[in-house]
């Protein structure tokens, strides 16, 4: 029986905080002045969040809360769910009411959802091209400051998975861990009299000989780092011939050209910064008119 996920899904008082210092941010001291200015206080506005190329949309919740938190009695209506896939001139959201509120709201709005779309539509590339193997795409710990748990529910969106949140969720076994520990059996050794009963460890390794000492250590995942095409499959064979064989991740210099390849290969991951550093933003724009022109 095959079962579908659950949509992924962020903490609401994590986006209004958000939301809310990104907006005081932008505001400042006075304001948009520019909107005081040049826009009547009683003019009224439509507009749409619209997609100017295809990708896949994130970030629906934080340009609600950019405009709802104007606390100008804004209507806002989202025409599009988050992890929805988005054709050109296709619109994620409609706004109406005061234009000077829809316009100090928009900037925040299109920041976030540009970001975390253009996040959630390379997941989802890097997703398509190892399907139809085993291999789960997954991310990592390189986000940008501050927007971990945002970037991460992005990558969820675009049907990737999440590899740890930090440092406290989850023991990795790094090469300088082993080097100062003095090798796998010892750091895995130290890891396991020191983890709760809850805690996952993995090791990365270099070599296929250091794959050996993992699995003698009965390590629940081991992480391939660099290994060549060759290697992988060899490591692969190597795991499934072990008398408990871990779950096998591939990380570095894996790239939307690598995947097919190394998902082929039989591995269970595929880690991979690109998934949040290496995206772009989703190209979206705010189409506004005056209300009864």
């Amino acid at each position: 029986m095959t079962r579908t996920p659950y949509p992924a899904t962020l903490p609401a008082i994590l986006v209004e905080d958000a939301v809310a210092a990104a907006l005081r941010e932008d505001l400042g001291r006075a304001g948009d002045v520019t909107s005081c200015a040049v826009v009547a206080p009683d003019a009224q506005a439509r507009a749409a969040i619209v997609a100017r190329e295809a990708g896949r949309l994130c970030g629906v919740d934080f340009a609600r809360a950019a405009f709802e938190m104007q606390r100008a009695g804004l209507r806002v209506e989202p025409l599009a769910r988050d992890g929805d896939a988005l054709a050109p001139g296709q619109a994620a959201l409609r706004v109406e009411g005061s234009a000077r509120a829809i316009l100090a709201g928009e900037r925040v709005a299109l920041n976030f959802m540009c970001h975390l779309s253009g996040i959630a539509t390379q997941a989802a590339r890097f997703v398509a091209a190892a399907a139809g193997t085993r291999a789960r795409v997954c991310d990592t710990r390189k986000t940008t400051p501050g927007l971990r748990a945002f970037e991460k529910y992005a990558v969820r969106c675009g049907g990737a998975a999440n590899h740890r949140f930090g440092l406290d969720d989850a023991i990795l076994i790094k090469d300088n861990h082993i080097a100062v520990a003095g090798g796998v059996a010892q750091a895995v050794a130290a890891a396991r009299a020191y983890a709760g009963h809850l805690m996952a460890i993995e090791v990365e390794v270099d070599t296929l000989a250091q794959l050996r000492e993992a699995l003698e250590a009965e390590v629940e995942a081991v992480l391939l780092d660099n290994f060549p095409l060759e290697a992988l499959r060899e490591a692969v064979a190597i795991n499934r011939a072990a008398p408990r064989p871990a779950r096998l991740e591939a990380s570095g210099g894996v790239t939307l050209e690598t995947v097919p390849a190394i998902a082929a290969a039989g591995v269970d991951f595929i880690s991979s910064s690109r998934l949040t550093m290496g995206a772009g933003t989703l190209d979206l724009g705010l189409d506004i008119e005056i209300a009864g022109a």
